[in-house]
């Protein structure tokens, strides 16, 4: 191998992503991925069913989805639901935010001109699906090597001008001078480096499901603030017949509750599940006809005290993980892609074709990547302790809460911005 080869472990949808990006921009790249292998069958079958789990894409990560070549499938699939408008709101409380174009030009005499796009809910296989199909084309195929159902068993720094040597569960070893870790939150990769982790239990579990409503979603990603914790209703892709005949009502479900209360919710029958979170939304989409998928997680933030060390680089989960709230968690990682492959290309670039991956490289990656998280995480936190447990239901704490709301609902220019951000342009 070339002294600029890069190992990338992990091959969800960030790892695989880096690995057609730097692919495309001609660098030697294998991408391991421990799960075991899929044909086109096993494909069409993970397909054919509807997965309660949305990632909320922002405009920034389908721009880089379009770059690699997986957007074009993905948007041919018609399997997204793109969404306009963001609604928060908070029950017994003032005060309501409404993000998106149509919010903002709501005096705009030119009624007929379509709203703005923020983003794509679109389904974790979808993207998987499309972002195969890409790493299987001829056009990156002389520079790009994928080991599909193998694990990394021993990891082995040879010094900085060599990288290191990974040895895998069938016995082959892998010699790199890069080697990323996009092996998600329990990363193998972040623990054989030593690195730590900074890790905030929020003692919630959140409960994911797909519901049929009554209303139709009308492009719009809703968020509820409620004194257990957020409930979002997300739009879902209509990929039935019987769907489309009556499109826009099946949304994703992401109820966050206090962990106990979440447990002995998740072991009742589906229809109760079903009328006590059309109950919390306060029957924003109407009653709930079918629940489907019903599953839980708990939740913590966590971030890994450095994304780097000597010819080693995390990203995605592995790098950080935060709370739902804002479904921003997928985001953050594709703008770790962005930036690290953007780094990588510009010191190889002006050092000749020189460095790869120096530790001045990826620092200076990390100096780019991790305040950003960590304001993110920080943030979402902020806004978790603010609506959700005891505090947060203090007359003070509350008074401040609506208020706040209030003004900031008022304040088109700020609202703008917030859209904005939300997009990730």
């Amino acid at each position: 191998m070339k002294n600029n080869h890069t190992l990338i472990i992990g091959g969800g949808i960030v790892g695989a992503t880096l690995a057609l990006k730097l692919a495309q921009d001609n660098k030697l790249v294998t991408l391991i991925d421990a799960r075991p292998k899929h044909d086109e069958e096993d494909w069409q079958q993970v397909l054919g069913q509807r997965d309660a789990r949305v990632y909320a894409l922002s405009l920034a990560s389908i721009e880089l989805l379009k770059e690699v070549g997986a957007w074009q499938k993905i948007a041919a699939s018609s399997r997204t639901a793109d969404y306009s408008q963001m609604q928060v709101w908070q029950l017994n409380g003032r005060g309501e935010l409404l993000f998106g174009d149509s919010a903002n030009n709501s005096n705009d005499t030119n009624q007929n001109s379509e709203p703005k796009m923020l983003g794509s809910m679109v389904e974790p296989a979808v993207i998987e699906y499309a972002l195969w199909q890409r790493l299987l084309a001829p056009d990156v195929s002389q520079y790009l090597t994928v080991i599909d159902g193998q694990k990394v068993v021993d990891m082995d720094w040879l010094g900085s001008t060599q990288g290191y040597r990974v040895t895998l569960d069938n016995g082959s070893v892998i010699d790199a001078r890069l080697l990323v870790g996009a092996d998600g939150r329990g990363s193998f990769v972040r623990k054989q480096a030593g690195i730590e982790l900074d890790i905030l239990d929020y003692n919630q579990t959140a409960i994911c499901c797909a519901i049929q409503t009554e209303k139709p979603h009308q492009a719009t990603a809703r968020q509820a603030m409620l004194p257990t914790g957020t409930l979002a209703l997300l739009p879902l892709a209509d990929i039935t017949d019987e769907d489309k005949a009556n499109p826009q009502h099946w949304q994703s479900i992401v109820w966050t509750l206090p962990r106990n209360q979440a447990l002995a919710l998740v072991d009742e029958h589906p229809r109760y599940i079903a009328d006590k979170l059309a109950a919390a939304s306060h029957y924003e989409l109407g009653a709930i006809h079918k629940i489907e998928s019903i599953a839980s997680f708990p939740l913590a933030a966590q971030q890994a005290k450095t994304y780097v060390a000597d010819n080693l680089v995390l990203i995605g989960d592995a790098a950080h993980g935060v709370h739902p709230l804002a479904g921003q968690g997928l985001n953050l990682g594709m703008l770790d892609v962005k930036v690290l492959s953007k780094q990588l290309a510009h010191d190889y670039n002006r050092s000749g074709g020189t460095f790869w991956g120096t530790n001045q490289t990826l620092r200076s990656y990390e100096r780019l990547r991790r305040p950003h998280n960590s304001l993110m995480m920080h943030s979402f936190s902020a806004l978790n302790w603010l609506f959700a447990g005891s505090l947060a239901q203090m007359r003070p704490i509350q008074q401040l809460r609506n208020e706040g709301m209030y003004r900031v609902s008022k304040i088109k220019p700020l609202m703008r911005l917030f859209a904005k951000q939300a997009s990730g342009v």
